[in-house]
């Protein structure tokens, strides 16, 4: 297959769609990851041959061999991303190409075949097109896009595959947390490390979200929202939740985020943010940050407010902090203006309310 920019991709209509009234009940509460469209893209690799057989075609099961690579040696990598109603009726997509690039840097740390960023695009916007009456409109809903890779040789040897599926499944999606804005509780993980330097942390791959489990299992027993991970080497310094970034705002105005080293994953959203926040006359630096100056700071009033960030929740306040060793509030335990302001302007970005200067958004109709 090309990259061209041509279309490459051949359309099967799914012949059983969801009827229309059944579709729009669902779309009226989906939630998050529940509700899926009708169709799915596919594309195969096989070496030698490259990539090829690209279809959109009704959503479907995957038929595996139980040899198959994937299932013994976690061959994988996925995105997340959305696609937006705008005000108009139209429909865009935000930062995509970043998508693609990230989608093909962590195929080549998988030792993945990578695939081509234009036939990435292609696959998220003609599946965008397709499904675009499952794109629900109100307050944080969106079209969510998980385009995915895997592994499909059958063997047992333990080697990079020679054959992998590349899908595109998409998801009518509501607000990631219950209660929208309200301020989430953290727990320090003292047991558990997301990534170690020369790993996959900057690859957004599976593992690095299995591995997370455990220790969120431990934060939702002992109360809390979420998991904060500390790095591997020092057991100090702050890295990202179990799948979000994090920002720290101080009584100056200014913004800190851990720096990118290799373990964090480059957030598209993280990215977004640092952008606005200068934009908005704001200081923002990438510097590590270790968990007791975050409580020192928190309890001297020197910090102000804190909050993750990422694709599927997108700007989330953190309120309190609990562990073994950490108990603290962050200001009065509410979002703030600084990351009120911040996900306002990203929002009325995404969903076409101001002027897009930067041209994030990539419209489709």
């Amino acid at each position: 297959m090309s990259d061209s920019g041509a279309k490459t991709l051949i359309f099967e209509r799914n012949s059983n769609p969801v009827p229309v009234n059944e579709r729009e009940a669902l779309l009226q509460n989906p939630g998050f990851g529940r509700v899926f469209t009708d169709h799915m893209v596919t594309i195969r690799y096989t070496e030698g041959r490259g990539w090829h057989d690209g279809k959109i075609e009704a959503r479907k099961a995957f038929n595996i061999d139980p040899a198959t690579l994937v299932l013994h040696y976690a061959q994988e990598i996925f995105e997340g991303m959305k696609a937006y109603r705008l005000p108009d009726g139209g429909a865009a997509l935000f930062r995509p190409d970043a998508n693609a690039r990230r989608f093909r840097n962590s195929a080549t740390r998988l030792a993945m075949a990578p695939l081509p960023e234009e036939l990435f695009l292609e696959s998220v916007r003609s599946l965008v097109e397709v499904d675009k009456d499952w794109i629900p409109t109100g307050d944080g809903a969106a079209l969510y896009l998980r385009p995915f890779m895997f592994a499909t040789e059958t063997l047992l040897g333990v080697k990079p595959s020679a054959e992998y599926v590349y899908c595109v499944v998409a998801s009518s999606v509501g607000a990631y947390f219950k209660g929208g804005a309200s301020a989430v509780t953290l727990w320090v993980s003292e047991n558990y490390t997301r990534a170690a330097p020369g790993g996959t942390g900057e690859a957004k791959c599976g593992g690095n979200y299995a591995a997370s489990l455990a220790a969120q299992a431990e934060a939702t027993q002992e109360g809390c929202d979420q998991v904060v991970f500390l790095d591997a080497v020092e057991r100090r310094y702050i890295e990202e939740l179990g799948g979000m970034n994090v920002f720290f705002v101080f009584d100056d105005g200014s913004l800190q985020t851990p720096p990118l080293t290799g373990t964090i994953l480059p957030g598209i959203t993280r990215d977004s943010l640092i952008t606005l926040g200068r934009d908005l006359g704001l200081t923002v630096r990438e510097e590590p940050y270790s968990i007791d100056q975050w409580q020192k700071d928190a309890e001297s009033g020197r910090l102000r407010e804190a909050f993750a960030c990422g694709t599927a929740a997108v700007v989330t306040p953190i309120g309190k902090l609990k562990g073994r060793k950490h108990n603290f509030t962050i200001g009065d335990g509410t979002a703030g203006p600084v990351t009120q302001r911040l996900k306002a302007a990203l929002l009325d970005i995404q969903n076409g309310r101001s002027n897009d200067v930067h041209g994030w958004m990539d419209r489709l109709f």
